[in-house]
């Protein structure tokens, strides 16, 4: 299999399972049994190509999120401004998290009976949330407060455990304090955005930049790929989640971490 085939895959892979609560670690992590590049270069194709998510979210919400547009008179938009100020507090909680401890959790616990675990728990957290619904307090962004979404931000550092999903974690933090479905999924999409960045800025800078012409054309598929797919599951997971539950989610979660824990048993 030709390198190029392989960044489409993968690709294609990040690009669905990024913003969906079911765990891209979990996919990647099947996937990589298979269809991997070399260690080092495994790295940067991963940060990269979860870029090229990240732009997607920024491009599908650009009206929402871009600060600067003439409003009655004004070329400053103060509802933008402030779902930037929340996610940016939401963040908080990770970055102090993560630096004092992130890559010792990642490093412990990332294996393939760790991810299969936390993907079935999840899974059950989903199910029995949408079972026991309480009601629903925040229906809009700009109704959340900043304590809400620091505690938010929190739960959000669970997915530091392989398999959990920062989307999955987000989510379900937002519901349990009271958020709608909509509100949940919208939030947790724009506290990717830093939080990913970051993330993957800290990455790259660890990892280096150094590659190769044929190193560089594979990480623009990759990166493209990623975009394209990523665009268009977010509309479609929009869509989804104003007239069903997350509880399809949940279960697909069960099933995946049931098939890669009998898999790396039998293995």
């Amino acid at each position: 299999m030709s390198d190029i085939v392989k960044a489409i895959i993968l690709g294609i892979v990040e690009g669905i399972t990024e913003f969906l609560p079911i765990s891209s670690t979990g996919h990647l992590i099947l996937v990589n049994q298979f269809i991997a590049f070399d260690e080092e270069f495994t790295k940067m194709f991963d940060i990269v190509i979860q870029l090229g998510a990240i732009l997607s979210v920024v491009i599908y919400f650009w009206k929402r999120l871009f600060v600067f547009k003439k409003i009655d008179g004004s070329y400053f938009k103060s509802q933008t401004a402030d779902l930037w100020m929340k996610a940016i507090v939401g963040i908080i909680p990770a970055m102090i998290i993560g630096v004092l401890c992130g890559e010792k959790i990642q490093e412990s616990l990332f294996d393939p009976i760790t991810v299969s675990c936390a993907l079935i728990i999840g899974g059950i957290a989903l199910i029995l949330l949408e079972n026991r619904r309480k009601q629903e307090k925040i229906s809009t962004i700009a109704s959340l407060s900043y304590k809400t979404v620091l505690l938010i931000g929190l739960i959000q550092c669970l997915a530091m455990i392989p398999g959990t999903s920062r989307s999955a974690a987000t989510i379900i933090g937002a519901m349990l304090l009271g958020c709608s479905r909509l509100v949940a999924a919208e939030y947790s999409f724009f506290l990717a955005i830093p939080t990913l960045f970051a993330a993957s800025v800290y990455s790259l800078f660890k990892t280096g930049f150094s590659m190769t012409r044929d190193e560089e054309i594979i990480l623009a598929v990759g990166f493209v790929v990623s975009f394209i797919v990523a665009f268009v599951v977010i509309a479609g997971f929009m869509r989804f989640i104003s007239r069903h539950d997350f509880k399809p989610f949940g279960w697909y979660r069960i099933i995946l971490g049931g098939i890669i824990l009998a898999y790396f048993m039998i293995v």
